[in-house]
């Protein structure tokens, strides 16, 4: 008997997700509420709304019906946009089998609660499913993994048994697949860089170089890796594809959603109308709200992070901001990966 998944989000990153699942001749359902994209699955094997001009496996259906897509499913996938986790957490809590893989691949973290994505899958899904839990994070553009080109990322979990089960279900000649048993450090990694690939997307707007992008790529680390330690994560995992990878990857990629909104942001368009002309989510806006929220529960200091928090939520000069950045007192530089 074919392995069977379900796949929740017919975003651009859960098709990928879910066509790469089929193409291993798994059994596989993803669940969608639009119509036409439903239609645009089933009838001619792509999905034209997020992934045009890409053909899917056959053996991929899709349904608006969320109860078909996850029960009874071996493996079960969500990849909607990190502030809409808990909802369909709750929608499908009590469809998922007892002995059902979740894979989380939502990139963010809950505004309110800050909350990472497992966090709010432990609270929202019962104790029989808490072993169950894993996260897919890593350097992943949705076309690229569609399009087969070589790619690589990581799947962390506390439950060492399966990691390796889970592992094998996405690896493929094309998708190399790392484990790690650092859930928050993956999982930080992975959401924060949504919220510098914005800030470069700024300095790229601004035309101020490739100086400013590298050291701010680079300065990006060392508040990541604080982050990281705060919440008992390992700060070598943002050495890794959650980290660096992704970091790199959003950051310069011309298929980043985040870094685009910054190019904008830096080319002097308001937040608001950008968001409004985007078809897809860009995780790092509410991302920089959560994380700036963190860093002050936590006492950490994230320089970068409350400089693009002023200029998204506090309609802060960009001139000014980036002047105040510059002008922090002089610190020595190893010491800060671990300190402020």
């Amino acid at each position: 008997m074919n392995l069977k998944a379900g796949v929740v989000s017919a975003g651009s990153w859960g098709t990928a997700l879910a066509a790469l699942l089929a193409g291993k001749n798994y059994d596989v359902n993803i669940w969608a509420r639009e119509k036409d994209i439903i239609r645009s699955i089933n009838e001619e094997n792509e999905n034209k709304v997020f992934l045009p001009g890409i053909k899917l496996p056959e053996n991929l259906k899709a349904t608006d019906d969320i109860s078909e897509a996850v029960h009874s499913k071996d493996l079960v996938v969500i990849a909607t946009p990190a502030q809409h986790l808990r909802e369909s957490l709750r929608q499908i809590a009590f469809l998922v089998s007892p002995g059902t893989y979740i894979v989380l691949a939502s990139k963010g973290i809950e505004k309110g609660t800050l909350k990472t994505m497992y966090q709010v899958a432990q609270e929202m899904l019962p104790p029989v499913l808490h072993k169950n839990i894993f996260v897919i994070s890593g350097p992943t553009f949705a076309r690229e993994l569609a399009q087969k080109v070589p790619t690589c990322a990581v799947v962390a979990g506390h439950s060492s048994d399966d990691m390796g089960s889970v592992q094998s279900l996405f690896n493929t000649d094309y998708m190399r697949i790392y484990r790690s048993v650092d859930v928050i450090g993956v999982e930080l990694g992975g959401a924060l860089k949504n919220i510098y690939a914005i800030a470069v997307g700024i300095l790229e707007g601004l035309e101020l170089g490739k100086n400013a992008q590298a050291a701010l790529i680079t300065r990006s680390i060392a508040e990541m890796s604080r982050l990281v330690i705060s919440m008992g994560g390992n700060p070598m995992t943002i050495s890794g594809l959650s980290g660096i990878g992704d970091l790199v990857l959003t950051c310069t990629g011309d298929l980043s959603r985040n870094r685009q909104v910054g190019i904008r942001l830096g080319k002097g368009e308001k937040i608001d109308d950008i968001l409004k002309s985007m078809i897809m989510v860009a995780e790092g806006v509410p991302t920089t709200a959560s994380a700036y929220d963190l860093s002050k529960k936590s006492g950490v200091e994230m320089p970068i992070v409350e400089t693009l928090y002023g200029l998204i939520y506090e309609n802060a000069d960009i001139d000014s901001s980036i002047k105040k950045l510059m002008s922090r007192s002089l610190k020595d530089e190893l010491e800060t990966y671990g300190g402020n």
